[in-house]
């Protein structure tokens, strides 16, 4: 399967005009400015690959929404070395069942989540623990897997 285009098509939603609460403090507009400034196709790591410095912690759940397919060509180029999946999981992760990201998505959404997750923990199951990451991916699975 072409993981990254499936999920262009399954999360082909509009750019929102705004990521972030931009108006909060200026850390907030920063991240909204980056995340504003570029669109899902052409974010890379650059902008994204920085964890104490991730402007999708600062994202609202459309805005999650609408970077997925980012997120899955990152994950998925970065299995070797970098492991952007880490901090892709976090975002799964965050809040357990109130994961606000999980809430914003349609079945159809929540279900490519479950089988790229699935398909990650199978065929990089070394990488992934290697790389500290095959805890978080099934706690990601067991939360996105709920029907």
């Amino acid at each position: 399967m072409d993981w990254v285009k499936e999920a262009e098509t399954l999360f082909a939603v509009d750019k929102p005009e705004h990521f972030t609460d931009y108006r909060h403090c200026c850390e907030c507009a920063e991240h909204d400015d980056t995340l504003c400034s570029t669109d899902v196709h052409q974010i890379g790591l650059e902008a994204l690959g920085h964890p104490g410095w991730d402007p999708i912690c600062f994202c609202s759940p459309e805005g999650k929404v609408y970077y997925t397919p980012a997120f899955v060509r990152l994950s998925l180029a970065t299995m070797a070395d970098e492991l952007y999946i880490d901090q892709f999981l976090f975002h799964l992760e965050y809040d357990g069942p109130g994961n606000d990201y999980y809430k914003a998505c349609t079945p159809e959404q929540r279900t490519f989540i479950t089988r790229f997750l699935e398909y990650l923990i199978l065929d990089f199951s070394s990488e992934m623990e290697n790389g500290c990451c095959a805890d978080s991916a099934l706690r990601a699975l067991e939360i996105w897997s709920v029907r």
